[in-house]
Order: C-alpha cells, then structure tokens, then sequence
C-alpha cells in the first residue's frame, strides 16, 4: 500500500509544502499543509461519535474484536480525480497522496464512514 508516489513537474494541478508535526511525546510526522485545500473543501457532516457514549456500548461485549489501525487515514484510498489535489513538494521532489493523507478536512469524516461500514452489524446489534 504506497501511501504517496513521486511525479513529473507536467501532473501538477495543486501543491503544498510539508510541515514537521512533533508530538508532546517528541515523536514527529511530515505532513502536507492543506490549510489553503481545507479553505476551499465542503466540509462532510458525517457525525463522529461520542466517546463515552462508545465506550457505553462495550460495557458488557458479546466479542472482543482487536484491530491494527495505526495510520488509519491511510487506510482510505484518495479517489483517481481527487488525487492531484494531494501533491507535496520537498528537496527530494514532488509527490502526491494515493492515500487519505493526515491534515485534510474530511479525513477523520471518511475514516469514521469506514469503520462503520466496517462493523455495521455490531453497531446496529448494539
């Protein structure tokens, strides 16, 4: 699963800069800065739940389920017409997303419609 692949100068449409992230832990993430796409992206009402009100649902389990979501924006793919919106540029040169990057707008909206499509019969179960 390439989360970004490299590109020619020619396939650009839109282009952002990376920006450092460091955590409270001193861990640190590259990241593109789309605060200019975010400006101009229609925000996804698509509602996030409540923790307490999740953490309600799996007071008495019928099944414990454990999964790896680490980076779980990059578990969504970017669709084809979408994915030169997503192109960064560093010293090493230009790439864009092929995968839901961190730092979109919509991305925790997409993430959440995953897994509830994901676990639709546990949510509806209750």
């Amino acid at each position: 699963m390439d989360v970004i692949r490299r590109i020619g100068h020619n396939e650009i449409l839109e282009i952002t800069t990376i920006v450092l992230i460091t955590w409270h832990n001193g861990k640190s993430r590259l990241c593109g800065d789309f605060r200019a796409l975010n400006n101009y992206t229609k925000a996804d009402r698509y509602p996030i739940p409540r923790i307490p009100h999740s953490l309600d649902k799996l007071a008495k389990p019928k099944y414990i389920k454990k999964m790896d979501i680490m980076k779980g924006f990059h578990q969504n793919g970017v669709k084809p017409n979408s994915i030169k919106l997503f192109t960064i540029i560093s010293q090493m040169g230009i790439y864009e997303y092929t995968r839901m990057p961190f730092g979109i707008k919509n991305s925790p909206a997409h993430f959440q419609r995953m897994m509830d499509t994901i676990f639709q019969e546990e949510i509806l179960e209750g």
